[in-house]
């Protein structure tokens, strides 16, 4: 059905962030570093951070979904960015909800490109047509998803103003 949609719960999230944490040991990788995609990155970063013991966390903002399956032309980073310098070398886990599109991780990795040691991308949900194939993903889909902390539409409407 056209309509039919993945429900992610915050039972299944937590989760969802203990396996992607345990493919991530089961590969050797050890991040120095784990990088939020924000908004959807956070609580999955915050979450690997825990349990791969990575207190260094930080958080880069890419401005691309508008509404259920609008989106601006090209996604847009907002700042304040980390400053490459602080990135130098260090091997970066970047964290986000989803890999739809894929354009997303696609800025932050050009963006870590060159400044890291290496990068590599996990991601709770990844889609068949994405540009980017995550290194690691907890499941993969080709619906609509429905994640917890975005399901209920805001409690208050800001009027947000994104400068290209």
């Amino acid at each position: 059905m056209a309509d039919e949609r993945e429900i992610l719960s915050y039972e299944l999230f937590g989760g969802a962030v203990r396996d992607l944490a345990q493919q991530v040991v089961d590969s050797g990788y050890e991040p120095d570093l784990v990088l939020a995609i924000a908004r959807g990155g956070l609580g999955l970063a915050m979450g690997l951070g825990y349990a791969l013991d990575v207190k260094n966390l930080s958080t880069v903002n890419v401005e691309f979904y508008t509404g259920v399956d609008e989106r601006l032309d090209v996604p847009i980073m907002l700042p304040p960015t980390p400053a490459a310098v602080d990135l130098s070398g260090l091997k970066v886990l970047i964290a986000d909800d989803v890999a739809d599109s894929g354009r997303t991780l696609e800025i932050v990795q050009e963006f870590c490109a060159g400044h890291v040691a290496e990068a590599r991308t996990a991601v709770i949900y990844e889609k068949p047509w994405s540009v980017v194939k995550p290194d690691y993903a907890w499941r993969r889909t080709d619906r609509w998803i429905n994640f917890p902390w975005s399901t209920e539409p805001p409690l208050v409407r800001r009027s947000t103003v994104v400068d290209a």
